[in-house]
């Protein structure tokens, strides 16, 4: 058994919501999913029809829980409890507005990805999902070849998964601009300790090939966040949000700006 361990965010839950899920990249994120979801699985955003929806490494699960407010019956995951306790904090402001119904719609499991479907069962939760959400965690495993294989056996045949991840090539273009030329190797590449950069970026066109071999169609592929973070002035970077909003979403599936953004979301059905 490996002896690698993936990377628990107790102590920087916080940092994430302060820089990531409470920022305007966190808002340009929520808007590409939104697009996403609405152009090909719109039935998530409307009348879920009670659809079965996983979270895995949930985080904050800003946007899982929209989805629990369409009616699917969604169960969150994290290995981090600091994680989790944010999650619970949104699914408290949501229940502020659609009542305690919401509450009973949602599960909450703390365990490490590797162990997951064997705590769902100890949980009588269901062990395959219409719809699997997977956001920002393949960057962080200590084996992240293994996952999409991990993530097969819980969806449905003819379900859907939503995977994000951290983008070797939007990774090596920020530290060009940034002039780092002998701190940064995209071919040999160490994350600093503490940093909130990820350990293990991936290649979009690798992860493509792992979907295909594991039997999934690629409904959309999108860049996030393709030029947002490439804005090295933060004042000129935030001076009009809701204009940088919009054209992050024209871009976001443009050849060749979504090979470059900082995170790739892959929709996919499972055939």
């Amino acid at each position: 058994m490996s002896q690698q361990v993936d990377r628990n965010f107790d102590d920087l839950a916080m940092r994430f919501r302060r820089n990531v899920y409470g920022s305007l990249k966190g808002s340009v994120r929520l808007k590409v999913l939104e697009r996403d979801f609405q152009q090909f699985i719109p039935e998530y955003l409307s009348d879920s029809g009670n659809k079965c929806v996983l979270d895995v490494a949930a985080g904050e699960a800003l946007f899982s829980s929209r989805l629990a407010t369409h009616g699917c019956e969604l169960v969150i995951n994290d290995i981090s409890t600091e994680m989790l306790n944010l999650a619970r904090a949104s699914i408290d402001r949501e229940v502020d507005v659609h009542g305690e119904e919401y509450r009973k719609r949602i599960a909450i499991v703390q365990s490490p990805m590797q162990q997951l479907d064997s705590v769902l069962a100890d949980e009588g939760l269901p062990e395959k999902y219409d719809l699997v959400l997977c956001h920002a965690l393949l960057e962080w495993m200590a084996e992240p070849h293994t996952l999409v294989k991990k993530l097969t056996g819980l969806i449905k045949p003819g379900g859907y998964l939503s995977l994000t991840f951290y983008n070797m090539n939007g990774l090596a273009f920020k530290n060009l601009l940034r002039t780092n030329y002998h701190k940064f190797d995209i071919d040999n590449f160490t994350a600093f300790r503490g940093s909130l950069t990820p350990t293990h970026p991936q290649n979009p066109e690798h992860i493509c090939e792992q979907l295909n071999d594991e039997g999934f169609s690629l409904l959309c592929k999108s860049g996030i966040r393709v030029f947002h973070d490439y804005i090295l002035d933060p004042e000129q970077r935030n001076r009009d949000p809701e204009g940088l909003i919009q054209k992050e979403l024209e871009y976001s599936r443009r050849e060749p700006f979504w090979q470059m953004a900082r995170y790739i979301h892959y929709l996919c059905r499972y055939d």
